[in-house]
């Protein structure tokens, strides 16, 4: 009798350690939550009952609801200004654009979010969307991201709130002199296009050295700099 008494402690004790073991892998989802953004992604009310709203919510992202008469989302010191396509084109015809393109500008650090860019554009409103795209990049000086959808585009909002989180010295949006050189700021310009990442941004500046430049480039350098990748590019910005 003493024998088998002596064993109950030993399986209890085992089956304590069975019970931890889960326990522990049970809180793992804990940490994955503890991951997301520390710097709030703050929503326009009126953006409320989007489907960005919910896809932010989904992922768990450290969101807040405030009024904002300027911009759609804000990240920091950061005003992001939200259009889905056909919203870019009315915007753009009743000059609503323009005047959200100068009030942005307020911040000292801004992005213009063109989400679901379609080429099945009206041809009569081809000259008047790239002129406008090439507007806003060249002469409003205000970068451009194309998202794919609303899934893409709180992906977006989500990494910049992460990479707000590291130290000034390490990154930093704010296109100006004191934290970016000249080249510098046109290059974060040029990876606001569809296709063109860091690298490829140095390559077209190292060949035409200005956006300008870039714009009447010639197409036969440009295949050769960019491949495929080209074709969209110069779709984009061909008159």
């Amino acid at each position: 009798m003493a024998t088998i008494k002596s064993k109950r402690p030993n399986e209890s004790n085992q089956m304590k350690q069975i019970e931890d073991i889960f326990e522990t892998k049970a809180e793992k989802p804990k940490k994955n939550n503890i991951q997301n953004p520390k710097v709030p992604i703050i929503i326009d009310t009126r953006e409320k009952n989007s489907l960005i709203a919910s896809n932010l919510i989904e992922k768990n992202a450290n969101i807040k609801f405030e009024f904002l008469e300027i911009a759609d989302y804000l990240i920091g010191e950061t005003a992001i200004e939200r259009k889905t396509f056909s919203d870019f084109i009315s915007s753009m015809i009743n000059k609503r654009l323009m005047e959200q393109l100068t009030e942005i500008k307020k911040y000292s650090s801004y992005f213009l979010i063109i989400e679901g860019f379609n080429y099945n554009y009206p041809e009569n409103m081809e000259n008047a969307i790239k002129g406008m795209i090439l507007s806003v990049i060249v002469n409003y000086k205000i970068p451009i991201i194309f998202t794919k959808n609303e899934e893409d585009t709180a992906n977006f909002l989500i990494l910049l709130a992460k990479k707000q989180e590291k130290p000034k010295s390490e990154f930093s949006l704010r296109p100006s002199k004191s934290f970016k050189t000249l080249e510098e700021q046109k290059q974060f310009i040029l990876e606001g296009f569809p296709g063109i990442g860091p690298s490829n941004a140095k390559k077209l500046l190292k060949e035409f050295h200005s956006i300008k430049n870039i714009i009447n480039m010639d197409k036969e350098k440009l295949k050769l700099i960019l491949g495929k990748k080209s074709e969209d590019f110069i779709r984009l910005i061909e008159d």
